[in-house]
């Protein structure tokens, strides 16, 4: 077992892996980093799975076999999707049962093109979590304010949810108010209260988007800023007589989660925000280069403070160079759900153009134009949404 990632989940931190890959399943990748790098959870995004099949031949029988069978771009997606992260819940089950379901989760996203229309996506997240029938995997739900309305239904209905492209402290105490909302209101109706939720901050987005409006002495510090701000939140909001109540109920806590944990600046440490972000009670979902880098070389020399530590003092220093991070939160969040959009897109063209290699995906593209625009993308929308259940209760 590696000693560098060992330290970080002996101080009570995940470690979950920021890809997959069903090379990554076959060739055992995904078990070797349970076994040697303490990996206890997989996340996944529309932008994981367009490199996985769009790089290389691993799907291309199965595409090959649902195309005769007439099925559109978005169904054999999810079909894919669902048999890797299937095969990863599977991995993780023991994790997930040794913890009473408190880790062992891998995440799979619903269409990022629903992002205005709440009812589909709820639609959407009973459909993914019954095809996919493990206890241990998330649907991914973005935590925006069309979004909301989407999240509450769905943890309401018993669909664990991973409330993900959340940017700010608000951001993660909304995420965080509308799970207890929804616990309270299971309870109420005497439902079971042990619906797995977390909420996901990104981080190094940050650092990328105000790199060239303050000085070089600034960089790399607002995302970590932010993040140590929002851990206090979560701390204060674990230690509130409100969500101890919950938890004598037999709710399970609704992790805060770090995404967007890789080092994006060639000239920061390729560790940084995995060192900066050791925290007991959180999970870190960690690039698979990055990870390979923190077990190669990575340090735990401190972890998270409780209170918050410098964070106001570095935020307020952001402000005096101009730096609105109210605004740029609802940036970062817009550009990241028009991004996912985007990496969605070029996901069903790829899919389309395995499908059908004579024709390069041109007459994909020009089918897909509605949805997206919604969605703040000038490209296309999926050729056909997958046929869903009604939700179950």
């Amino acid at each position: 077992m590696n000693l560098n990632t060992k330290k970080l989940h002996d101080l009570g931190q995940s470690l979950w892996v920021d890809n997959i890959s069903r090379e990554m399943l076959a060739n055992g990748t995904l078990a070797r980093y349970i076994v040697d790098f303490s990996v206890t959870g997989l996340t996944s995004n529309p932008t994981i799975f367009e490199h996985a099949i769009g790089h290389g031949s691993a799907y291309d029988d199965t595409i090959a076999r649902l195309a005769r069978r007439g099925e559109p771009a978005e169904v054999i997606f999810f079909k894919l999707a669902l048999e890797d992260l299937t095969a990863a819940a599977d991995l993780f089950r023991p994790t997930f049962e040794a913890t009473d379901g408190l880790d062992g989760w891998v995440s799979l996203e619903v269409s990022p093109v629903l992002c205005d229309d709440a009812a589909q996506t709820i639609q959407a997240a009973a459909w993914l979590h019954e095809a996919a029938d493990r206890p241990n995997l998330f649907i991914k739900i973005p935590g925006t304010l069309a979004g909301a309305h989407a999240i509450e239904e769905s943890i309401f209905n018993g669909v664990p949810v991973n409330v993900t492209l959340l940017f700010s402290r608000e951001h993660y105490l909304a995420a965080a108010e509308a799970y207890m909302r929804d616990i309270e209101r299971r309870l109420q109706t005497g439902l079971d209260a042990n619906v797995g939720s977390v909420a996901s901050l990104f981080v190094s987005r940050w650092d990328v988007t105000v790199r060239d409006e303050v000085a070089p002495a600034f960089h790399h510090r607002l995302g970590i800023a932010v993040a140590m701000r929002t851990y206090k939140a979560y701390r204060d909001l674990l230690a509130s007589p409100r969500w101890r109540k919950l938890a004598q109920a037999g709710a399970q806590p609704q992790r805060l989660l770090w995404a967007s944990t890789g080092t994006k600046d060639p000239t920061a440490p390729d560790t940084l925000y995995v060192q900066a972000l050791a925290a007991p009670d959180t999970i870190n979902t960690i690039p698979e280069k990055t990870l390979q880098a923190f077990a190669d070389h990575g340090q735990v020399n401190a972890i998270l403070p409780a209170d918050g530590g410098y964070a106001e003092a570095v935020l307020e220093e952001f402000r005096r160079e101009g730096v609105n991070d109210e605004a740029v939160a609802a940036r970062l969040q817009r550009e990241g759900a028009e991004s996912f959009t985007a990496s969605w897109q070029a996901l069903l063209s790829r899919i389309h153009v395995k499908k059908h290699p004579t024709d390069r995906g041109v007459r994909h593209r020009r089918l897909l134009t509605v949805r997206a625009r919604r969605c703040g993308v000038r490209q296309s929308a999926p050729e056909s949404a997958p046929q869903r259940s009604q939700t179950r209760r």
